[in-house]
């Protein structure tokens, strides 16, 4: 038997450190055991899907030193590799389970789900699961869209042997009816992974802990297809130093932060190996080619690990110190952000704001560091609690995500839309604010255009380190704070 194993991102924002954790451990496995690392691209989102998504993950992986054997740019005998290019294969096998009894077309509408909901009601209740074949024509023949979904055991257990965590079962109970087949005809995750692996002969599933509650579904879809199942291997996840699951929402996860940081791609790599494994004599430093000659799958670790900074600044800082000779060390940091192209992007912004070649740094010494020396009087505005402040940033985050435009263009609308919500001055205001938050200074080199500079990955982190510093939001806050966001006034003092 080959070995094959796969990563299965979806291309609906910035390439997430998640994933570079999970085909990482993906490569590993597959060249331990002399198999086949693929990529499919799980993009039946069509709302929020984006081919240029689809090449930052790309890009992304490749920065990292992830190569692949087979996926949508390289091809393979098992294409196409996009699922969007599949959708008659899921319907062909959606039908299979239609017939077979596995599955029914449910014609519950939104608003009864969301009434059900507010009943208080967890998941869907089945109603349309005991139809008859007659009243499933009825409401077919009077165009009423359906979903279709799987039927699911409503009594026993599901027992998964885990290839990390062992035996683990789950009363079939507590397992909801699953959607297989959405009304626009697009299969969801978990009917789309489990056709494609089959048919792409995928042999093990490593993947992160939050999927082992959607396994039980996938087993069932595999028996209820009557093929046999992969191995199932749940990573660890990765938390933030709040403790919670790592997520953009309160942490820089963009692989092109850390890249763009100035981080060793071969560092950062090292760096995740360790966040989910052990070497058997304990060392954290270590090649990519040494994991793979001595990979053991049972020291793959169970409990989730945090995402530390510093160990990651250690780790890099010993690999540029063993790794780079010193007459190549300004060859590499011209590289990463001293080089002709983003030196010809800067010198317009600085031209006419120098009196002095010495005040070159002192202008733009922001893009080049990691760390802004924040002090409580930067973020000091008459009239404005420190947590009115951190809300104005929240805002700038979810206002340019909204526009999907992270470049000066929508950084300025963003800016007008806090001013007028917020009702602040926008030049008292709300702009040196932002000069305060992405530069650590209240003035300086042009703040829109040095937006497109410091990138979206970076300007995210400042406002989030902002939010931070300025004593954070809590959960309760950011929801008082999104329903006056979304009404268009924000009153901070009601929050």
């Amino acid at each position: 038997m080959t070995v094959r194993v796969r990563i299965a991102p979806s291309p609906t924002g910035d390439p997430h450190v998640g994933t570079a954790y999970m085909a990482l451990f993906n490569l590993i496995f597959a060249r331990h055991f002399g198999g086949k690392f693929i990529i499919r691209i799980e993009d039946t989102d069509q709302k929020r899907s984006r081919p240029e998504y689809e090449e930052n993950i790309y890009k992304a992986l490749k920065w990292c030193g992830i190569e692949w054997d087979e996926g949508p740019d390289k091809g393979g005998p098992f294409a196409p590799y996009r699922q969007s290019e599949r959708t008659e294969i899921y319907r062909k096998h959606c039908n299979l389970l239609l017939e077979a009894g596995k599955a029914y077309k449910c014609f519950t509408t939104p608003e009864e789900l969301a009434d059900l909901r507010k009943l208080g009601k967890q998941g869907y209740d089945r109603r349309d699961r005991f139809l008859s074949e007659e009243e499933v024509k009825e409401r077919e023949a009077a165009g009423l869209p359906y979903v279709v979904r799987l039927k699911v055991p409503t009594s026993g257990e599901c027992v998964i042997e885990d290839g990390i965590k062992g035996r683990i079962t789950f009363p079939w109970a507590d397992v909801d009816d699953q959607i297989l087949l959405k009304s626009d005809g697009f299969p969801t995750y978990h009917l789309a992974c489990v056709v494609d692996d089959h048919l792409m002969e995928i042999t093990h599933i490593l993947r992160g802990d939050e999927w082992m509650s959607s396994t039980p579904k996938h087993l069932y879809l595999y028996e209820a297809f009557g093929w046999e199942p992969p191995v199932f291997m749940h990573i660890p996840l990765l938390l933030g130093k709040d403790g919670r699951k790592l997520s953009k929402r309160r942490n820089p996860t963009s692989i092109f932060y850390f890249r763009d940081c100035g981080y060793l791609s071969e560092a950062f790599m090292n760096f995740l190996t360790l966040m989910g494994y052990s070497m058997a004599d304990g060392r954290e430093v270590y090649p990519l080619e040494e994991i793979i000659r001595e990979f053991d799958p049972s020291r793959i670790g169970i409990s989730p690990a945090v995402f530390a900074m510093q160990k990651l600044d250690w780790m890099n800082q010993h690999y540029l110190i063993e790794n780079i000779p010193q007459d190549q060390l300004w060859g590499r940091i011209k590289e990463w952000s001293f080089n002709e192209d983003f030196m010809q992007r800067l010198m317009p912004l600085c031209h006419s704001r120098m009196k002095t070649f010495g005040e070159f740094m002192e202008l733009s010494d922001f893009l080049f560091v990691n760390h802004l020396k924040y002090t409580p009087e930067l973020f000091e505005i008459d009239g404005l609690e420190p947590t009115g402040v951190a809300c104005m940033f929240q805002a700038m985050i979810w206002s340019m995500d909204t526009q999907e435009n992270w470049r000066s263009t929508g950084f300025s609308q963003a800016s007008r839309d806090i001013a007028t919500r917020f009702t602040v001055n926008y030049k008292k205001v709300v702009i040196p604010l932002l000069y305060a938050s992405l530069m650590g200074r209240r003035q300086g080199l042009p703040l829109f255009e040095s937006i497109d500079l410091l990138g979206k990955d970076r300007v995210r982190a400042r406002l989030l380190l902002s939010i931070e510093f300025l004593g954070g939001l809590s959960s309760k806050k950011t929801e008082a704070l999104k329903s006056a966001w979304e009404r268009g006034e924000v009153d901070v003092s009601k929050l």
